[in-house]
């Protein structure tokens, strides 16, 4: 009953904030990117609660548990995408004046074409990313009520899609900063007290690889224990990071500073406000692997954090403590789903079928529902796997066609279409691949984290097409240089 109260009080208060913004959202303009007037501070906060996900809060300590201390460089990477952010795109892209990445493509190419297949690559990516937020919503809201999977699911739907649909971009981002002090607050403190109620000696069994496997104690990543942890390990860096470059929402959220240099600064604070956050999913993994052992061969890791509290300190103090880690894990759902149905409502409205308000906020609500039911079949699948298959998507789509158009005037019309077919078709097709069949060996890793061979095809796909077929569309060396002057 504790977390529930918990947990209604946070969906209480985020609707409360989220229709604080609804006078400010009359335009496309301000339901896309706030007219680009979010001061950097709450920019930051608002960035570091909306990437701060399912897989962050839940997913990486699951998978700390499940499979090791390697699983850590998920958040290396998770962290490092926004160094190569802060490079690479973001003030040209805040140069372009574009609101979405379609928008972009059609500045740098001049191409309907282009933005179009933009948009259906981005709907791709925003359901892979939604999917694992309300699976998560579902799990927590079962775990502290005991309600039926499908009723967290439909809950988070309906909370994200009602404050989203009316009031945009700023709406998300006064929720989203108010999520993230939730989440570090809701999720450090249980963590530091938990660290210490725990006692020396799980403490020393948590940190000493005698007690556990020496695979799980091995600072490498080893997908689907194929053998390969070097090549798994590189290829969830490269996923996590480029990923980071080529996510649509993190790329629409740097539309809303009101300069170039603003938008690098913001990049800046969201490295140290991750920085900090990534400490504390690290305790419940190492403590739940010597308190809650069970929850690996029940194949439930993605509940750890939830769990540990009850166990390291039975009764109401372990209740008040769990209450609190599920209305955090909650607020990481709700603030990440907000990004992303913005993200999804450009793709599907502003990109697709015309802009207007009234088919933004119908675009909130389908894309909202179709994330619901692809949500309620995927129960047990871990948090991060489906979070890893949206990061190689958008590393093998939108990370090279932005590197290559803000970096490269060569970059042509042909030669982004076909990398985006390439890298789409085959960062998608080996994620389903691997869903339905098993497999052992190299091939796990090649297919159930393709980015080590997605992401450079996709780069060879696009710069081999530019320089075979076409010439760069009119006028791309002055949009180039449009992307770097001050």
């Amino acid at each position: 009953m504790t977390g529930l109260l918990a947990i209604g009080f946070l969906v209480a208060a985020s609707l409360a904030i989220g229709l604080y913004g609804v006078r400010a959202a009359r335009t496309t303009p301000d339901f896309l990117v706030a007219s680009r007037r979010v001061r950097s501070r709450w920019n930051a906060m608002a960035i570091a609660g909306e990437y701060v996900s399912a897989a962050s809060v839940l997913g990486l300590a699951g998978l700390l548990l499940k499979d090791g201390i390697g699983t850590m460089w998920y958040a290396v990477g998770f962290t490092a995408g926004y160094v190569a952010v802060v490079a690479l795109v973001a003030g040209p892209m805040r140069r372009s004046g574009a609101y979405t990445v379609p928008d972009f493509a059609e500045y740098r190419l001049g191409s309907r074409r282009v933005r179009r297949l933009c948009g259906l690559v981005v709907l791709v990516i925003m359901w892979l990313y939604l999917v694992p937020q309300f699976k998560g919503a579902g799990v927590v809201l079962h775990l502290v009520s005991g309600t039926p999977y499908w009723v967290g699911v439909v809950l988070a739907g309906l909370v994200v899609s009602g404050s989203i649909a009316v009031g945009g971009m700023r709406s998300a981002t006064y929720v989203q900063a108010f999520h993230y002090l939730v989440k570090l607050v809701f999720i450090a403190v249980p963590a530091v007290f938990l660290t210490v109620r725990a006692g020396a000696d799980v403490r020393a069994a948590a940190l000493t690889p005698v007690t556990v496997p020496e695979g799980w104690s091995r600072p490498l990543l080893d997908i689907g224990d194929s053998g390969y942890p070097l090549l798994s390990t590189w290829s969830v860096l490269l996923a996590t990071t480029l990923g980071a470059v080529g996510l649509p929402h993190v790329i629409m959220r740097f539309h809303t500073s009101s300069s170039p240099r603003a938008a690098r600064r913001v990049a800046v604070l969201v490295i140290a406000l991750l920085g900090v956050f990534y400490l504390f999913p690290v305790v419940y993994g190492l403590l739940g692997r010597v308190m809650t052992p069970h929850l690996v061969r029940s194949g439930t890791t993605d509940t750890v954090a939830v769990v540990l509290p009850g166990q390291v300190a039975p009764g109401t103090l372990g209740s008040v403590l769990t209450a609190l880690v599920a209305a955090g894990a909650f607020a990481a759902f709700l603030s990440t789903s907000s990004g992303l149905l913005l993200a999804l409502a450009g793709g599907l409205s502003h990109d697709l079928f015309g802009s207007g308000l009234s088919r933004l906020r119908l675009a909130v609500a389908v894309g909202a529902g179709v994330a619901v039911l692809l949500s309620l079949p995927a129960a047990h699948v871990d948090i991060n796997v489906m979070v890893g298959w949206a990061f190689a998507v958008a590393a093998s789509t939108f990370c090279p066609l932005l590197v290559l158009g803000i970096w490269w005037p060569g970059l042509t019309r042909g030669g982004a279409v076909a990398g985006l077919a390439v890298g789409a078709v085959s960062a998608t097709g080996a994620a389903l691949v691997s869903a339905l069949g098993e497999f052992s060996g190299l091939l796990t890793v090649l297919l159930a984290q393709p980015a080590s061979w997605t992401v450079p095809l996709a780069f060879a796909t696009m710069v081999g097409v530019s320089r075979r077929r076409g010439a760069p569309p009119e006028g791309a060396e002055q949009a180039v240089l449009r992307l770097h002057a001050p």
